[in-house]
């Protein structure tokens, strides 16, 4: 088989998280599962890494993101009290950049979700190395750090009415 004949293998790394908060912040609700098909319809990934917060309550959730498709990497959460209210954080950063440097040799494009300006040295080093598809961005305040990118991003609310 020639070079040219090999089939590109797409993976996606998708930071829950930002996605959902991003998501929400405008009013509408991500269809996880609607949201798993588009990325296999349209960009033909292989694998969708979701970064996620463990929350032993959850686990329905996780079965059915699992079902749809998403291979789940999770980190556990921090309990934050803000005086009478808590926040939950589950931070994924470094999970996802590690997953997709673990991945590294297994795809040839990557698919980053998230509008989060963490995220620079990894999308910078998949451009570099032809790696980058797009960034996914969930709504239209993403970092200023990803806007030398405008190029490869896609914002999920130009897709609303398909995974509402």
């Amino acid at each position: 088989m020639k070079k040219t004949d090999k089939k590109q293998i797409t993976y996606a790394f998708i930071d829950s998280q930002n996605l959902n908060l991003g998501v929400r912040s405008q009013g509408w609700k991500l269809n996880f599962t609607k949201f798993r098909v588009y990325l296999k319809d349209k960009y033909q990934v292989e694998k969708a890494f979701l970064f996620i917060g463990y929350i032993p309550e959850n686990q329905k959730l996780y079965n059915s993101l699992k079902e749809a498709g998403y291979i789940l990497i999770y980190k556990p959460i921090l309990e934050k009290s803000y005086g009478k209210k808590v926040i939950i954080k589950g931070n994924v950063d470094a999970e996802l950049v590690l997953q997709s440097m673990i991945e590294y040799k297994n795809y040839q494009k990557a698919i980053i979700t998230s509008g989060d300006g963490d995220f620079y040295c990894l999308i910078n080093y998949l451009n570099k190395n032809k790696r980058l598809l797009k960034i996914i961005v969930p709504n239209k305040k993403y970092s200023s750090l990803l806007r030398k990118y405008r190029n490869h991003i896609v914002n999920i609310e130009d897709l609303k009415s398909k995974l509402k």
